[in-house]
């Protein structure tokens, strides 16, 4: 607990508030199945419910067939996130073994696992993605995480690979291998645990990706639209027209909804970074100099006082000049 809490007390404020307001959302994804006042799918067939205002008996108004928005979007967000967490979980995972691995192993693994990587970064992600899921037989939550996980993890990969070799120079490490270790207990027990920070960076970055790929599949309909999500709140809202009907109720909370989250992912990972970068954590403090307080890009007291002192030895110096004397000289031209 005192290890969770220092870095705690070591995060920057921004990423405090990204895990505050991603936590929030997670609470709500855990217990908001259980709090919606009604079944999302329920079609209210009372003519003065449909697609109508926010009120103390539908707090977010209810759609053009009488279906609550607070219920649907109480169990879009459980949906959205748990398939970005699975995708973030297998994807990061993937990053890992491929990237470490290629790294430590060198040789022909290194060849043909770049290759493999730079092969899935140069495929266009989302053509592929709307290609992958338009035949696939089931559109599930399945084939959609199989699909983003798959197409999720070369750039996490890439980012380990390199920092994998900069470590594997390192004396603890030939120390180890000198000592008989065996290879997977020298990846797992002195390298995997130097770059934490930028496993959960990339973990961040995947889960931000998943949620917007997942969202932008199920609002063009290529997710199964008979379980609702985020993406297909906005899907049924954007095919019934609730833009030109003036029924921002049903569009704007899953937005909002997404946008927030995203927001509170790009926090947290620029605070991960920070926490990560001696340079950025650095640039984040002020130091105090004789007194004052200076910021790493401001010039220290003493440069400052030496500059100043230098300009004083410079102007008494130039009163000594011809220049500074033929100044001084009166306008009959006698000094």
């Amino acid at each position: 607990m005192s290890a969770v809490a220092n870095v705690w007390r070591n995060l920057p404020l921004k990423a405090k508030i990204g895990v505050w307001l991603f936590g929030f959302f997670v609470l709500a994804a855990i217990i908001g199945p259980q709090v919606a006042p009604y079944d999302p799918s329920y079609a209210n067939p009372d003519p003065a419910l449909l697609q109508a205002h926010p009120s103390a008996q539908h707090l977010l108004g209810t759609t053009q067939t009488g279906q609550d928005v607070l219920s649907q979007l109480l169990v879009g967000i459980r949906m959205t996130m748990e398939l970005a967490l699975l995708v973030g979980v297998i994807a990061t995972a993937l990053s890992v073994i491929v990237g470490v691995t290629s790294a430590f192993l060198g040789g022909v693994w290194d060849e043909v696992l770049s290759l493999l990587s730079n092969v899935f970064l140069v495929i266009p992600a989302l053509p592929l993605l709307i290609l992958l899921l338009g035949y696939l037989p089931g559109r599930g939550q399945l084939p959609t995480i199989l699909v983003l996980s798959g197409l999720g993890w070369p750039w996490g990969a890439r980012v380990i690979r390199a920092q994998t070799l900069m470590i594997r120079n390192r004396d603890f490490v030939a120390a180890a291998r000198e000592s008989g270790e065996k290879s997977w207990r020298i990846i797992v027990l002195d390298i995997i645990p130097n770059e934490i920070s930028l496993i959960a960076a990339s973990f961040v970055n995947t889960v931000l990706y998943a949620i917007g790929a997942s969202v932008a599949l199920a609002f063009v309909g290529l997710s199964d639209l008979n379980t609702w999500s985020l993406g297909t709140i906005l899907y049924w809202a954007q095919s019934q027209q609730a833009l030109q009907l003036g029924a921002w109720w049903w569009f704007a909370p899953p937005g909002l909804a997404v946008a927030l989250i995203g927001i509170s992912l790009v926090l947290l990972n620029t605070g991960i970074d920070e926490l990560g970068s001696p340079r950025l954590r650095a640039s984040r403090g002020a130091a105090k100099i004789a007194g004052q307080r200076i910021w790493p890009t401001d010039p220290t007291p003493v440069y400052a006082q030496l500059t100043a002192s230098r300009s004083r030895v410079g102007a008494f110096l130039h009163s000594f000049s011809r220049g500074s004397l033929l100044d001084e000289t009166p306008a009959g031209g006698e000094l």
